[in-house]
């Protein structure tokens, strides 16, 4: 299993992982228990089993696969959000159709990762959205770019768009591209808090709970002024 604490001295990040397909899961398991500092506390091969261990385990982070048996990846979503309102949701699936990463998104989900990721990947998105952030496959990031482009909304409103700075909006680009705050904080030469912090005054402005909510409703509303 993994050191019980990371390097800086923290708590290592305690991860539960809900998935049906057996070998995937105990082999995800296995790979992610040697990560530093991060912690796997328990796994459950259905959402029924995945919800009832979360309430026990109260982990971190929950890497949830979307089409399981008994109750839906989605359904699971948010009933440990309810019952584990601290837990941070990561889905890791197959599916690649837009409208199960809305639900997913709506559901309460911090991150969307496809099952062709590396475990570096997985690792790094388990990591990341324990520390508050958000996170999307590129893959998928691009497609949900490509179907709001696709979208005509001649009718829309300027106002939300223009309560952004020219920074802000700067930023929530580079969040569209799939970019943490670190690479965002490294692209344009600042630093990761004030990253945080223009995130932070973005999700105010537009009224939304999330990165991922962010980019979806920007994209939509064509803020982004895409090519």
């Amino acid at each position: 299993m993994a050191e019980p604490m990371t390097d800086a001295g923290r708590e290592p990040i305690r991860v539960l992982v809900v998935d049906d397909q057996e070998l995937f899961r105990r082999g995800l398991t296995m790979l992610l228990g040697v990560e530093p500092g991060v912690e796997v506390v328990g796994e459950a091969g259905d959402g029924v089993e995945g919800t009832a261990l979360a309430e026990r385990t109260a982990p971190d982070v929950v890497l949830l696969d979307i089409r399981m048996p008994k109750r839906s990846g989605i359904e699971a979503c948010l009933a440990i959000k309810e019952a584990v309102p601290t837990a941070k949701i990561v889905m890791l699936t197959v599916s690649d159709e837009e409208a199960d990463l809305y639900e997913a998104v709506k559901s309460g989900a911090a991150g969307y990762l496809l099952k062709d990721s590396s475990i570096e990947e997985v690792a790094q998105a388990v990591r990341v959205v324990a520390d508050g952030q958000s996170l999307i496959s590129p893959s998928m990031a691009v497609k949900l770019i490509d179907e709001f482009k696709q979208m005509s909304r001649p009718e829309r409103d300027h106002a939300s768009g223009l309560r952004l700075t020219d920074r802000e909006l700067e930023v929530l680009r580079l969040v569209a591209k799939g970019m943490n705050n670190r690479e965002i904080a490294k692209e344009l030469f600042i630093s990761d808090n004030t990253v945080k912090n223009h995130v932070r005054n973005i999700l105010e402005k537009l009224q939304l709970h999330s990165r991922m909510e962010a980019v979806m409703y920007a994209v939509k509303e064509k803020l982004l002024d895409l090519p």
